[in-house]
């Protein structure tokens, strides 16, 4: 069935963070737009799962922006609803709990003093190394082992960068890591430890941020909300093929179980993983695009919530799990963002399993899981297996981009591709196979969104 009756519009594929900001930002501009998401709830990866009397997000995402812009918009979009949340971390290795960011006193006392002087040393060899000739840095170990030294690199970094990528530190691309903690350095970290004021800017030491009272999955909601006071926002509904003629998008098909609906539209904006956005194209890419879209791969996450009989488990904001032995990888309390977030006498512990969809751990059975991580948090002497009372099993597929070395020659290949269609504008962090905050992926759909408006107003003249 034809969904616009002939009326040509905007068509959103994708109902995350970047999809619905493109759509709010369009709607408020007076532009028709149809948003279509696969999944039975917008939001993405920042969305919030209600399950019985609790609530949780995938794996807890803080909002933090030094654009003043998208501060403002946020909070204008939450109508000043969101708390200030202080950021307390810390990392478990050696069987001991360090805090994180990292703090002299606790990496003194915590490593013990021949490590931390080993680890002072190699960071002054790196940093003599570089004054005398530049590093050629490839990989993440390379930019690690080049800005904080080889012991800093062995006990902080790979561990942890290999459980949640899957692949070598030799394999990961030195410009997700560099992009990532732009403007940290070990230097950093002791100044911002000594002098609290210091780090504020360098985004990975932020100590303060905001975030909803009832889950990050407000602010995709408050979206949707003002999109469908006058337009379409269609959950469950999976674009299946996009239509193509002279270098300009003319139209979508897309299904959900009841219906198929072809849309014809005006401009596009897309925030469908990139590798699948290709594959779905009538007539097909050349085959050289296919192949480079083969060959990027996405991390897949598996969340195991435990609802537990205690008022509370932790003051930490996350704690993270780098050791080997562990294939757990993170962990958060809801509760310590929002109380907001479980029943009064109960908390919840949201545990992620970073993985690809052949791993045994995206196969296990529910039960498997539930019992595995139950076992682990009492390892840790957080909790006593008697306290858990349910738990809830997700499994997200393509939740984070993998940078591997020589990735970008792929990527740019498709983009290219992409960047010759008039029409079609693409955003978010599976769209842009970008690692983005979500400061970052609202930005890049109020950015496709405005690029649109000065097109169609020009347009209109």
């Amino acid at each position: 069935m034809s969904l616009n009756n002939g009326k040509k519009e905007i068509v959103i594929m994708g109902g995350g963070l970047a999809g619905l900001s493109a759509g709010f930002n369009l709607v408020r501009a007076r532009r028709p737009v149809s948003v279509f998401e696969s999944d039975s709830c917008v939001g993405g990866l920042s969305r919030t799962i209600q399950h019985g009397a609790f609530k949780f997000d995938l794996g807890g995402h803080r909002f933090f922006t030094r654009n003043e812009e998208t501060d403002r918009f946020v909070k204008d979009v939450l109508r000043g609803d969101y708390l200030t949340v202080h950021r307390k971390s810390k990392i478990y290795l050696r069987k001991k709990f360090f805090d994180y960011p990292l703090k002299p006193a606790n990496a003194l006392f915590g490593l013990g003093v021949s490590t931390t002087v080993r680890a002072v040393s190699d960071y002054g060899k790196e940093k003599i190394r570089n004054v005398f000739s530049a590093p050629q840095n490839i990989s993440l170990e390379d930019w690690v082992v080049s800005n904080f030294g080889r012991t800093l690199f062995t006990i902080y970094f790979k561990e942890y960068s290999e459980k949640v990528w899957g692949i070598d530190c030799k394999s990961i691309s030195e410009e997700w890591v560099s992009k990532r903690i732009e403007g940290l350095s070990l230097g950093v970290a002791l100044k911002n430890a000594l002098f609290k004021y210091s780090g504020r800017k360098v985004p990975t030491l932020v100590d303060r941020f905001i975030y909803p009272p009832l889950g990050i999955g407000q602010i995709s909601d408050r979206l949707k909300e003002e999109i469908e006071k006058e337009n379409t926002v269609k959950t469950n509904t999976r674009v299946s093929k996009i239509s193509h003629k002279d270098s300009v998008i003319t139209g979508i098909t897309a299904k959900n179980c009841a219906e198929t609906y072809d849309v014809r539209g005006s401009e596009f904006v897309s925030s469908i993983p990139l590798t699948r956005l290709v594959t779905m194209f009538d007539p097909l890419p050349p085959q050289d695009i296919l192949e480079a879209a083969s060959k990027l791969r996405y991390r897949d996450l598996v969340i195991v919530t435990l609802m537990l009989n205690r008022e509370k488990v932790t003051d930490l904001t996350w704690l993270y799990l780098p050791e080997k032995g562990m294939p757990l990888g993170r962990i958060h309390e809801p509760k310590n963002w929002s109380p907001h977030m479980a029943p009064e006498g109960k908390t919840s512990i949201v545990a992620e399993y970073f993985c690809f969809r052949d791993d045994n751990i995206w196969n296990a059975p529910d039960n498997e899981l539930t019992s595995l991580t139950a076992r682990q948090l009492a390892d840790l002497g957080l909790i006593g297996m008697e306290d858990v009372s349910d738990s809830c099993i997700l499994r997200v597929p393509k939740a984070y981009p993998v940078f591997e070395v020589g990735y970008n020659e792929h990527y740019s290949r498709i983009s290219e591709y992409l960047d010759r269609f008039k029409n079609l504008h693409i955003a978010g962090r599976t769209g842009k196979f970008k690692y983005y905050n979500i400061d970052h992926a609202i930005e890049s759909g109020r950015e496709a969104a405005n690029n649109i408006i000065r097109k169609t107003a020009l347009s209109r003249k």
